[in-house]
């Protein structure tokens, strides 16, 4: 296997879980979610083979996966939803009461979360799921770290009002 095959393989091992997590947040779909998981790895080693500049492959495997989400609801003329049925990645060693508590959360998070904004989605995606730093997500989103942390304090407030509504209506 030669360098750049193996280099881009421990960037696929390292990224995937938190692409296709970015993307089924996204989409909701498991199989939507994998076919553009897929070709964002697929896209993303076509110009790693042919490119020399790419410094910050998590950065650059998002903004792919980032367009394919967006790519994917033009070209179906989709509204942007997310469908309670999808069937959540739960630990089998949990208990029925905690899987039901846990898929009931993620269900109404996922609702909840569709309807923010999408640089409200993304900034609490990447610094709360996938655990980046607030300096990484800046520099995936082009802005300042200080403008960053505001968008996310802004992406919380509206994603706690949300959920305190979905809640008063419950």
């Amino acid at each position: 296997m030669d360098s750049k095959k193996k280099k881009f393989s421990k960037i696929y091992d390292q990224y995937i879980g938190k692409i296709y997590r970015f993307v089924f947040l996204k989409v909701s779909s498991q199989d939507v979610a994998q076919d553009l998981t897929s070709e964002t790895f697929l896209r993303g080693w076509e110009s790693f083979k042919s490119r020399t500049d790419i410094e910050n492959p998590q950065a650059f495997l998002y903004q792919i996966a980032r367009n394919l989400v967006i790519d994917f609801y033009r070209e179906k003329g989709k509204v942007n939803f997310v469908s309670t049925e999808s069937t959540p990645i739960i630990d089998p060693r949990e208990d029925l009461e905690e899987k039901a508590n846990f898929k009931f959360d993620l269900d109404k998070i996922k609702v909840v979360l569709a309807d923010l904004r999408e640089d409200y989605q993304n900034v609490i995606i990447w610094h709360y799921l996938d655990d980046l730093p607030i300096q990484q997500v800046a520099n995936m989103m082009d802005r300042s770290e200080d403008a960053t942390r505001v968008l996310l304090h802004r992406a919380l407030k509206s994603l706690k009002e949300r959920v305190k509504g979905q809640n008063q209506t419950s």
